[in-house]
C-alpha cells in the first residue's frame, strides 16, 4: 500500500490518544471536542429514532450499555434524548481506560448515567444483561481477535439489540475531515486522531466480510458503518453456519 493510500485499512496506525503516555492536557481536550464531532457526523439520532426509540416502553425502563464510552457524550445523549421522549433509559456507560472514566465522572451528573471502568469481559463475567448494547468509533480500533471477542461478549450482553457505530472509510470522508477538523486540532489530537480513524476503518464491505450471521452490517449517511444484531434477524435467502453477510443500507 502506497503511504496516504485508503484502497485498504492502514491497521498499524496508531492513534495518539491509544498511547497510554500521551499528553493528558491534549487527551482532555480531544474528549471535550469528541462531543463537537459525534453531534456532527455520528448519526445517533437517526440510530436512535430507528432502531432504539422503538424498543422504548412508557412506565417501563430499559437498559443500555454503551461499550467504550470515552468521554461518555454519547450516553448522556442517548439518555437525554430518551427522558425527553418521555422513556425512562438507564444508561451504563463502561470504558477499561482509567482517564477516560475520570473524564467522564469529572462532568456534571447526567440522570440516568452511571459510568464504570470496566471493560464487557468484566461486565459478561457479572452475568449482567441489558436490553440495548452500543458502542461508538471503537471497531476500527480492534483487531481481529479484539473484534470476535467484543461481538461474543455483545451477544451475551444483550436481550433485544446491538449496534455498533464507526466511521466507514472513504476519499470523501477523509478528504471532508482533514478540511473541517484543521481549526480544532491546536490542542488536541482531533485532527490528526480523526485521520487516522478514517484510515483505520472498514467499508461497509469489508465489515460484512469478517462477520457472520446473526450478525449484519448496513452503511448509514454521512459515512457511518453500522454492524447490528437484534433478537429477530432479517431473513435471508440463504443460510447456514457462518455465512458471510452482504452489506445493505440503512
Amino acid at each position: 500500500m502506497t503511504r496516504g493510500s485508503l484502497r485498504v485499512r492502514d491497521t498499524q496506525l496508531r492513534e495518539l490518544m491509544d498511547d497510554p503516555d500521551c499528553d493528558l492536557a491534549g487527551l482532555r481536550h480531544t474528549y471535550a471536542q469528541l462531543r463537537v464531532v459525534n453531534r456532527l457526523v455520528a448519526g445517533w439520532r437517526r440510530v436512535y429514532r430507528q432502531r432504539i426509540r422503538p424498543l422504548l416502553r412508557t412506565g417501563q425502563t430499559t437498559t443500555l450499555l454503551d461499550i467504550g464510552s470515552g468521554g461518555g457524550d454519547v450516553a448522556r445523549t442517548l439518555a437525554r434524548w430518551a427522558r425527553r421522549d418521555g422513556f425512562a433509559l438507564a444508561v451504563t456507560a463502561i470504558d477499561p481506560d482509567v482517564r477516560a472514566h475520570a473524564f467522564a465522572v469529572a462532568q456534571a451528573p447526567a440522570p440516568g448515567v452511571t459510568f464504570r471502568q470496566a471493560g464487557s469481559a468484566d461486565l459478561v463475567a457479572e452475568g449482567s444483561r441489558f436490553d440495548v448494547v452500543v458502542s461508538n468509533h471503537l471497531l476500527h480500533h480492534l483487531d481481529a481477535a479484539e473484534l470476535h471477542r467484543l461481538l461474543a461478549d455483545s451477544e451475551r450482553l444483550a436481550r433485544r439489540l446491538v449496534v455498533h457505530n464507526d466511521i466507514a472509510r472513504s476519499r470523501l470522508a477523509y478528504a471532508a475531515y482533514r478540511v473541517v477538523s484543521r481549526p480544532f486540532g491546536g490542542r488536541s489530537f482531533i485532527h490528526i486522531d480523526g485521520l487516522r480513524s478514517i484510515r483505520r476503518s472498514y467499508r461497509v464491505e469489508e465489515l460484512a466480510e469478517v462477520v457472520a450471521e446473526p450478525w449484519r452490517v448496513a452503511g448509514q449517511f454521512p459515512a457511518r458503518v453500522l454492524l447490528l444484531r437484534d433478537s429477530q434477524p432479517q431473513r435471508r435467502r440463504a443460510s447456514g453456519p457462518g455465512r458471510r453477510l452482504r452489506a445493505s443500507r440503512a
